[in-house]
């Protein structure tokens, strides 16, 4: 799986490796095994009608090295790869990086890797072009084992055929244990559910919906397209065997060929994904909550693969409609810093000739609601300019700005070629919202934010110019927003389900004096309509928790998270999920189980129960906000994140009428910490009224708290108050 999936005629990546420490004493050898990887996919057609060969830049496994030698005496000597090197085939007869691999032990070459190995009867390798992309170091974490995982249950729902429960849905592989006579096949097929009796069930992780009854015009491609993995024994004692090319999602692995009866030790899971940092944590005293942020992050290391994935099996596409909602949760959780770079640049690569960019990136030829010329809608597109700003906020990546900026205002020209008076009416607008989709209201306030952040990323690098400019356009769109979609003196937008509502809330495109009753029409949504439940999809649900929560009823979003009734996160984990659905209903047959576009919940959890964000002029989070919301049942909160300063740290404890706030602020950083409180008088720090301590600043009381002002350090606060069972009156 190394290098990463690139738009291969832009980029190819090359890794590099410190071997010292592989080095033995007298000869040694360079021994590498090619697989067809993402450059070489077969001819399948995904949902029956997209051949990835037409669109990926693709060719046969080839390999370039070179091997830098620094001697005691200063010496240097290189050693590259041409004609000289020798090759021949192996016991991996077939691999693909969707079904799986087929692995002959019987071929396997001892000693091939090895110095003094004969390899004569090896043909000599033959120099190949090329790709046409720019050779680049690759800076994104590299894909290895994270976790190794043991069957918790073995099932035999028939003659022949054993079921491996794992426990937990996740993205990897197995590493087989077998002992048989040579030529004994035996097969592994993954899935992420069971049917009724106990049978594998392969259909929500079939690659591009390729199932049975579908026809394909190519020889070759499989009728049904599921995950699996072939091992045929060698026949000398115990046999272990780890794919190497390939990956699945899965929670069941079905075994069958085995001779005997598997026992817990045939078989282990390997957790397989971008070996990115652990940035964030976060525990609360509600448990349905701790299970949810748990599912999250076992769903986003699932869909870190080079490419920020839809999900681990069928796809496997880097959209960006999933990142834009989520992107904030994942730079929450894990280090995203060198991962995300690579994301915004596969964005650039995979531009079309128009200028404008991608529903996926690289490019795999999906374009729904686009601008033309295989663009994607503009709730995909807008991931670009939107995780530079990320980037930037969380960070400090200044250079990404400069380097990029220039694509996104191409793009922005082509949206801006289809704007009729400054709407955008087409798009996948809400996508799996319950409610109907409000495609130009979602249109046209995705336009609105893409030219409010070319503002913003101009101001950054200096473009005065387009500063004003992008800041005059979208201007121009949000009046027009209004115009359009807002009925006067209702509150009410478009069609006023809770995605309108909140899309108009969040985005700010609505007068003053109508705040306060569009926020009403969609608390009435939320609680009359739909009896406290989400109507939403992947946008509309980050947006209706984050309109709740900033707009005084946080009461409202901790009973929709803490609801274990569909729709919702607790119904999924009522089902049996371990991981997220890509919808909200249970689907045995269509839907994937690992998808993490509704993982903005743990956003959530960090930015309004622990209360940590960036203030929204921080560079590189040198600029703090804390504001937890103690709100629902929780009696407590701990929370960390590890930005690039240093921890922060928000712990929160309430026990009878005192609420207690640890907060730790790194060096070089400032913050502002919203204390729950209806004054300052009964506010201390460190057992001191808060007043007295000349290391904290009083700046204001603002919603329902007192807002102090702190540098860096650790400060323990404490406030003696009713908790209110009534929500803060909207201001």
């Amino acid at each position: 799986l190394d290098p990463g999936l690139t738009t291969y005629s832009r980029r190819v990546l090359h890794s590099t490796y410190d071997v010292t420490g592989l080095l033995a004493g007298g000869k040694n050898v360079v021994g590498v095994t090619l697989g067809n990887g993402w450059y070489n996919p077969l001819p399948m057609r995904m949902w029956n009608r997209l051949n990835l060969r037409e669109y990926l830049t693709v060719g046969r496994p080839r390999f370039i090295a070179q091997l830098n030698i620094e001697y005691d005496d200063g010496s240097w000597q290189t050693v590259t790869t041409d004609e000289s090197w020798r090759v021949s085939e192996g016991p991996i007869i077939r691999n693909n990086i969707f079904l799986g691999e087929i692995y002959d032990a019987r071929k396997e070459k001892p000693g091939w890797n090895a110095a003094g190995y004969d390899d004569n009867s090896w043909a000599n390798a033959v120099r190949t072009d090329k790709p046409e992309g720019v050779l680049q170091a690759q800076q994104q974490p590299p894909i290895r084992v994270t976790r190794v995982i043991k069957p918790v249950d073995i099932t035999q729902p028939q003659k022949g055929v054993y079921i491996f429960d794992m426990g937990q849905n996740f993205a990897g592989g197995v590493r087989l244990h077998v002992n048989g006579p040579a030529g004994t096949k035996i097969k592994l097929r993954y899935g992420e559910l069971l049917y009724p009796d106990g049978t594998l069930n392969v259909y929500t992780s079939v690659a591009g919906q390729i199932k049975k009854g579908n026809k394909n015009s190519e020889n070759g491609p499989p009728n049904l397209a599921y995950q699996s993995d072939v091992y045929i024994l060698k026949g000398d004692g115990d046999e272990v065997y780890v794919p190497q090319f390939t990956f699945h999602g899965f929670r069941y692995v079905e075994i069958t060929g085995y001779l005997g009866t598997p026992s817990p030790e045939t078989i282990e899971g390997l957790r397989l994904n971008a070996d990115v940092e652990n940035a964030g944590s976060f525990l609360c005293s509600n448990q349905l909550f701790n299970r949810i942020q748990n599912m999250v992050r076992w769903t986003f290391l699932s869909n870190l693969f080079s490419v920020q994935s839809d999900c681990p099996h069928r796809e496997r596409f880097g959209y960006g409609g999933d990142i834009v909602p989520t992107c904030t949760a994942f730079m929450l959780n894990f280090d995203m810093s060198a991962f995300y770079p690579k994301v915004v640049q596969d964005f650039a690569d995979a531009a079309r000739p128009n200028g404008g960019l991608t529903e996926t990136a690289p490019y795999v030829g999906i374009g729904d609601n686009g601008f033309g010329e295989g663009t994607g809608p503009i709730g995909w597109i807008i991931a670009h300019p939107h995780l530079m700003d990320n980037l930037y906020r969380y960070y400090g990546n200044e250079r990404i700005i400069r380097q990029q900026y220039d694509v996104s205002k191409q793009s922005f020209k082509v949206i801006q070629s289809h704007a009729k008076n400054n709407i955008i009416d087409f798009g996948i607008s809400d996508h799996e919202s319950i409610d109907p989709k409000p495609t130009a209201l979602t249109g046209t306030a995705f336009y609105y934010d893409y030219a409010r952040l070319l503002s913003v990323l101009a101001k950054i690098i200096g473009r005065d110019d387009d500063l004003a400019l992008y800041a005059q356009q979208a201007e121009e769109i949000r009046n027009a927003f209004i115009t359009t979609f807002l009925k006067p003196g209702t509150g009410q937008f478009d069609t006023h389900t809770q995605a309108c509502q909140a899309f108009a809330l969040h985005y700010n495109l609505l007068p003053e004096n109508e705040q306060k009753a569009a926020f009403d029409v969609l608390v009435s949504e939320i609680l009359d309509k739909h009896q406290g439940h989400l109507s939403t999809g992947i946008f509309g649900t980050k947006f209706v928790l984050e309109e709740l929560s900033n707009r005084g009823r946080a009461d409202i979003a901790y009973d929709i998270v803490n609801d274990r009734t569909f729709p919702g996160w607790g119904y999924m984990l009522e089902n049996g999920a371990t991981t997220l659905w890509e919808h909200w209903a249970f689907s045995d047959n269509t839907y994937s189980h690992n998808h993490p576009m509704f993982g903005s919940v743990s956003e959530w959890f960090f930015t309004t129960l622990a209360g940590i964000r960036p203030h929204p002029d921080a560079v590189g989070f040198d600029k703090i906000i804390i504001k937890p919301q103690i709100t629902g049942n929780l009696t407590w909160v701990e929370c960390s994140y590890n930005s690039i300063r240093g921890n922060i740290i928000s712990n929160w404890r309430k026990e009878n009428d005192v609420v207690k706030l640890k907060v730790s602020i790194p060096f070089n950083t400032t913050a502002r910490v919203f204390i729950p409180a209806n004054d300052i008088d009964h506010i201390t720090e460190n057992g001191v009224p808060a007043q007295q301590n000349k290391d904290i600043t009083f700046l204001k009381m603002q919603d329902g708290a007192a807002v102090f002002e702190i540098g860096s350090g650790t400060y323990e606060f404490a406030v003696r108050q009713e908790i209110h069972s009534t929500p803060m009156e909207y201001k």
